[in-house]
């Protein structure tokens, strides 16, 4: 599997989410993962600060990165979003 995060990672304006770029087979793939998503399932505490939020996305990148490129080999796009759905199963 060729697909990696970058490290260029933004907090939403309403704080909800986090967007990034991955790579999955040498195309660039701008990412949103929800704030809840981050704190269910990679370690962010409730009403974290920016900082907690990129660090539980830098923490989280391996699974974070295999649910980005599993999810563009499915349904091939420019964009994916990431919610709690995708890291339930």
């Amino acid at each position: 599997m060729t697909s990696k995060l970058s490290i260029h990672a933004a907090i939403s304006a309403d704080r909800a989410s986090v967007s990034f770029v991955a790579f999955s087979r040498e195309q660039a793939i701008q990412c949103n993962i929800t704030r809840k998503a981050l704190e269910q399932y990679f370690w962010a505490p409730v009403g974290a600060s920016d900082e907690r939020l990129l660090k539980a996305l830098s923490d989280g990148y391996e699974r974070i990165s295999a649910r980005v490129h599993r999810k563009f080999l499915a349904h091939p796009s420019t964009s994916i979003y990431l919610d709690v759905i995708d890291f339930s199963s």
